[in-house]
């Protein structure tokens, strides 16, 4: 970087072109890098030679360097028409809203609380806590919220509309009787999940056959009233990882496994019985599992084809093929735990259409990008975590939380914020006003203005994320994405076709 600022100063260059690596990781460096030299951001080019040439091309070095020295030529072109692209700062609403009052939400709005910003908490519910058990560690993350001056919380209360862009959003709340506007810089969407219902193994008509996070407030409420020697058992995957719900929600396994051992440590006569398909207790659950292995806990595996069979008629029985053996095995029970997986909560469609960000087939919602951006959503000031992004336990829930809170942070600690640059640009004499741009535009950006009657498109700078897809749409050829104009695009292909004409 000093090398280039050097070169920049001595030669009074008015352009650059960096052939190296990836412009999604490195292009901000090299703009950043010009900037400090007086130069506009949006007059550096880069040709990816690494990730384009070298890699895909290792076992074909002469022809990935033909095709490099092409990507350069092609670059230098585009170089010299590219425009100095204008910016202008936009005031930042330092506060955020947080949707959701599970661990991972009430986490994500105290460390922003602690870090001096004010937090709006919205739940649905009529107390925090979502689906965490009664416990030490609920009680003292509701007490924490509840006595934090900088943390409004709404219960009972839902989004009703959003708009807005990053560093400014307008919302309306509505709670019991009342709607409240509130205005905030960014927004976390900590919704979470709910525990999936089943009709499965005699569940709804046996009380002794429960879930496990049933068993897991019995337990925490003091216990459960079982005969001396009583046989527990439990089934894993009830209603996941099949056809319907192909996906494993990660926490089954623990939970299952720590209510085994409690019940060992209650009554350690009692037999426990964990019937499971693969056993996932990943990290220190694993601790855990060795320690109802040594409390005398059982494990059988059973395969998805074969699964068990339970009848409640008068005793509650369960019948299994032993794997190893391969023989029929049944047994008497007095109490029946499922682990019953996580499904996405019934909100997350309707505050997906209000934050226009993308859900996955199973109904979660979907991060920018799993490992450079994994609690960003593609709309700027838009962040997630939690049960919300998929299943998980509770100790990632609260690590997503921070991490969310620390993405929003970025934009809250700001009192201003950059916008324009490479993005769409509307030549109002072209336009028609067929709004095609409104339509295919997943950020909103393009709004229609009555300015001078005319009714035309206007792309709002906070919001265009430079995509492009308005203007590849646009049937009247009226935006062009600045810093990918006609001119530049042509500029490159015309250098690439001449190089092919000369051979």
């Amino acid at each position: 970087q000093d090398r280039i600022k050097e070169l920049i100063r001595e030669h009074n260059l008015n352009r650059l072109v960096v052939a190296s690596c990836t412009p999604r990781t490195h292009e901000p460096l090299f703009r950043d890098t010009a900037r400090e030299c007086g130069l506009n951001p949006f007059l550096v080019d880069m040709a990816n030679i690494r990730d384009q040439c070298s890699w895909v091309h290792s076992n074909e070095p002469n022809a990935a360097t033909d095709k490099a020295v092409d990507l350069v030529r092609m670059a230098t072109a585009r170089a010299a028409r590219l425009r100095a692209l204008p910016t202008e700062e936009l005031p930042v609403e330092q506060a955020a809203l947080v949707i959701g009052g599970g661990p991972s939400g009430m986490t994500a709005a105290l460390s922003l609380a602690e870090q001096g910003f004010p937090v709006h908490l919205v739940e649905k519910a009529d107390r925090l806590g979502g689906r965490l058990a009664p416990g030490a560690l609920r009680d003292g993350l509701v007490s924490r919220i509840e006595r934090h001056p900088a943390i409004r919380t709404h219960l009972s209360s839902r989004l009703k509309s959003l708009s807005g862009h990053i560093g400014s959003f307008k919302a309306e709340i509505e709670g019991v009787g009342d709607l409240t506007n509130v205005k905030f810089g960014a927004l976390i969407v900590a919704i979470g999940g709910t525990e999936r219902k089943t009709t499965e193994y005699c569940y709804g008509l046996d009380k002794r056959v429960v879930t496990q996070r049933d068993l897991e407030s019995m337990l925490a409420s003091g216990g459960i009233d079982l005969p001396q020697g009583a046989t527990v058992g439990m089934i894993q995957c009830v209603g996941s990882r099949d056809d319907d719900h192909p996906y494993c929600s990660r926490s089954c396994c623990a939970e299952a496994v720590k209510n085994a051992v409690r019940i060992k440590e209650l009554q350690p006569d009692a037999n426990v019985v964990v019937l499971y398909r693969d056993m996932r207790t990943y990290g220190v659950n694993e601790l855990h599992y060795q320690k109802a292995r040594e409390a005398g806990v059982v494990f059988v595996r059973y395969e998805r084809e074969r699964p068990p069979q339970v009848a409640a008629d008068g005793k509650l029985t369960i019948d299994f093929v032993e794997p190893e053996l391969g023989v029929p095995v049944r047994l008497d029970l007095d109490m029946l735990a499922l682990s019953t997986g996580t499904s996405p909560a019934i909100d997350n469609q309707s505050v997906s259409e209000l934050a226009k960000v993308p859900l996955n087939k199973d109904g979660f919602f979907v991060e920018a990008h799993v490992k450079l951006r994994p609690v960003d959503f593609a709309s700027e000031g838009i962040f997630l975590c939690g049960s919300a992004h998929s299943p998980k336990t509770t100790a990632e829930n609260i690590q997503q939380g921070l991490a969310a809170a620390g993405r929003a942070a970025t934009i809250l600690s700001k009192k201003t914020m950059t916008v324009g640059g490479q993005i769409s640009k509307v030549d109002v004499r072209k336009c028609v006003s067929c709004l095609t741009c409104v339509r295919v535009c997943p950020y909103g950006a393009p709004e229609v203005s009555a300015a001078n009657n005319k009714n035309r498109v206007e792309i709002q700078a906070a919001k265009c994320m430079g995509c492009g897809s308005c203007a590849a749409e646009c049937p009247a050829k009226a935006i062009q994405l600045q810093h990918y104009v006609d001119r530049q695009v042509e500029a490159a292909i015309e250098a690439l076709l001449e190089r092919v004409a000369s051979h």
